[in-house]
This record gives C-alpha cells, structure tokens and sequence, in this order.
C-alpha cells in the first residue's frame, strides 16, 4: 500500500550522506513527490533513484530504520544556498562601534567625537562611549559622568541610552542605540470643494 508521506523529515544538516555513501542494510525509501516507497536495502533504494536519474539522500540518518529519500541533490543544494544568501542579506547585523576619550578632551575634540558616534547611530549601529582615567584623574570621576551624559543628551534625538555611566576600573562607560526610524506620514491630500450644480432653467414654451 502506497500513502503520501508527510512532509516531515527536513534535511537534517548541511553535509548529507549520498548514493554510495550510503551502507545501511535496512532503509525507508521516500520518493521525489513524498510518497513512501517502503523499507528496503540502501543498494535497492540506489538503484531506484539511477532508474530516476536522481540521487539518494539520507534526510533523517537517526530514524529508525534511516530514511532517505529520492531527490536531485546538487538542485536542492543550489537552492539551499540561495536562501541562505537571501536569508543574509534581509538580516542587518548590528555592529557595536566605541568612542573613547579622556575627561580633559577639549570642546573641538570632543565636538568630533560626537560628531563619528551620532554617524554610527545613524549607520544603525549600537555605539559604547569610555573615558578613560589615569593617574591622578581617578580622584574626579565626576568629570567623565558629566561628559558622558552630556554626549547621550546631544544624541538624544536619534539614540536612547541603554544604562547610566558605570565605572569599571579606570573607565567609566555608556551604551547608546539608535532609535527605530519611522517612515514620515503621508501628507493629506486637501479636500476639493463639492462643486455646486447650476438650477435648472425652465424653457419657455
């Protein structure tokens, strides 16, 4: 009796055991189409999938017995590796990008530095900015928290600060991300006066 065979077994990983490859005495057999074609030996199940001009594909090797099914292998692996590259390219990864300075930087340094960070929050990616302390300056702490959120509040229109500035060591750091753009609205289109129908004139008779 023949019966569909559920669409269950995907392949189960990405180096795969094929034609020759496989030895197992007993196997179930599933057809192009997902039909089950019953528990044979691998070399029957190999010499149905050459009358096919197909290969043999072990998809589930810890079922048991292992199933394998008919299918053409170097299509379905060119199809795999379109979808990963698609798959890829919808997916943004977020970088995590620093700035670091010291807590006397001076204003055009420091107007730099902020100009790179809000760059890289508009780039999209998240962005750690440190001060760093040495010496004598770990005595005023104070001046780097003071920097650092004056950097987070003049970011502010395009980034939210993750947490408050935390002293680690000899630095004292912040993480921003950017916020989510949302698309500008639509304006309204304005509404056209409903145009008025001249009365009717009555001809005279």
């Amino acid at each position: 009796m023949h019966f569909v065979f559920p669409e269950v077994f995907e392949i189960a990983n990405d180096t795969h055991q094929i034609n020759e490859e496989i030895l197992d005495s007993e196997i179930r057999l599933i057809s192009e189409d997902g039909e089950q074609l019953g528990i044979m030996s691998a070399e029957e199940a190999l010499k149905i999938a050459e009358e096919h001009e197909m290969d043999l594909v072990k998809i589930a090797p810890n079922s048991n017995p292992p199933v394998c099914r008919i299918m053409d292998y170097g299509k379905f692996r060119f199809e795999q590796t379109k979808k990963e590259k698609e798959a890829k390219k919808n997916q943004h990864i977020i970088d995590i990008k620093e700035i670091r300075m010291g807590p006397s930087i001076g204003e055009n340094d420091f107007n730099t530095k902020l100009k790179n960070g809000m760059k890289f929050l508009t780039d999209g990616d998240r962005l750690k900015v440190s001060v760093r302390f040495r010496g004598r300056e770990m005595a005023h702490t104070e001046i780097g928290e003071v920097l650092l959120k004056d950097f987070a509040e003049k970011c502010a229109e395009i980034a939210t600060l993750d947490k408050a500035p935390k002293l680690e060591g000899r630095n004292m750091t912040i993480f921003l991300s950017p916020k989510p753009v949302t698309p500008p609205k639509k304006p309204a289109k304005p509404k056209q006066p409903k145009q008025q129908e001249a009365p009717a004139t009555e001809k005279a008779e």
